[in-house]
């Protein structure tokens, strides 16, 4: 259990010091902007890998009774939680975590029109989805804290956005779009026009779930989820 407090509280501090503006600043400044999101993508996977492997090692202490229906929720869920995260990192984003430059000229991403913090939605989504077959205390630490995390992480980077962007640049970007995914859509604040590589993108995000549904998540985590399920 301690070194699975250790591994969350590394996570917690990697995702709060390299961020910050003077930090991020100077190691963008030292290893140029791809270099920094490339290390802190190794890092973050880095850390969170040895965060499910502690968890899995953590002693087992229950706080509620598995339910064959319970597990049905991440098979559901898990296929929009790939999306975001691989359409997020892929697509540039101005607002939020993206592995790419935005061109000024061009207009909001797709994924971005959706919602302004499509990664952290991802995750969100993950561990959610994740609590209710799992309910013991390890995951509850686990999976509650990455929730936790997520749904902290978008008012902090909408004031990080802000701030480098200004003011009237960030309410003009962030018209077109919306934290809660599709309500910018729904309210017809803002039109989704779909391309080639949000199309990709997409099923990039498709195969990798069906990979780790029929296969990764025995291999790398342990349980097999269609065994889990009720039918």
């Amino acid at each position: 259990m301690a070194q699975l407090l250790l591994a969350i509280l590394l996570f917690l501090t990697a995702h709060v010091v390299p961020p910050a503006p003077p930090v991020r600043r100077r190691l963008i400044a030292l290893l140029g902007r791809r270099g920094y999101l490339l290390a802190y993508s190794v890092l973050s996977l880095a850390l969170l890998v040895w965060i499910v492997i502690t968890a899995r090692s953590a002693p087992y202490m229950a706080l509620w009774s598995f339910a064959p229906w319970q597990s049905v929720i991440p098979v559901v869920a898990m296929p929009l939680a790939f999306w975001f995260v691989v359409a997020g990192l892929a697509e540039p984003n101005p607002l939020s975590i993206s592995l790419r430059r935005r061109n000024p000229t061009l207009p909001l991403a797709p994924i971005v029109v959706i919602t302004r913090h499509p990664v952290l939605w991802g995750f969100l989504i993950w561990a959610g989805a994740h609590l209710p077959p799992n309910g013991d205390i390890v995951s509850l630490i686990l999976f509650g804290g990455m929730a936790a995390l997520a749904a902290a992480g978008m008012p902090l980077l909408d004031r990080r956005a802000r701030a480098r962007l200004g003011d009237e640049r960030w309410k003009a970007l962030s018209r077109g779009t919306s934290v809660l995914p599709f309500l910018a859509i729904a309210s017809r604040n803002a039109r989704i026009r779909f391309s080639g590589p949000f199309m990709l993108h997409t099923a990039i995000s498709l195969a990798a779930y069906l990979w780790f549904l029929l296969q990764g998540h025995r291999l790398l985590i342990g349980p097999d989820p269609l065994s889990l399920l009720p039918w």
